[in-house]
């Protein structure tokens, strides 16, 4: 069965950083695009970044410059490192593949 379990999320102040990982497993890993999705409480999920199965990646423009997604095709891990973080990141981010959502991994960023 396919899951996804992300982890790394927590309380940082503004201008700090956290890694985010998801572990995958139950599919062919490497053959597909990854994403990371993340969701405020009463707004819509929102793309947040995704790396394909060569390693191309795409940011929303809210992250660009500030987030790196990376992928390790041999710990079938997908990361995501957040930089510069501001209090409108605090969301609960998600690990996707198309059709498959993990359970997501809380990320405040607050003073």
């Amino acid at each position: 069965q396919v899951q996804l379990v992300e982890s790394g999320g927590g309380l940082v102040q503004p201008g700090g950083s956290l890694r985010l990982s998801c572990a995958a497993s139950g599919f062919s890993y490497s053959s597909y695009t990854m994403n990371w999705y993340r969701q405020a409480p009463g707004k819509e999920r929102e793309f947040v970044a995704f790396i394909t199965s060569i390693g191309g990646t795409h940011y929303a423009d809210s992250v660009k410059g500030r987030f790196t997604i990376s992928r390790d095709n041999v710990k079938n891990t997908v990361y995501l490192q957040m930089n510069s973080l501001k209090p409108e990141d605090t969301a609960v981010y998600y690990c996707n593949r198309m059709a498959y959502w993990g359970q997501g991994t809380q990320v405040t960023v607050s003073s």
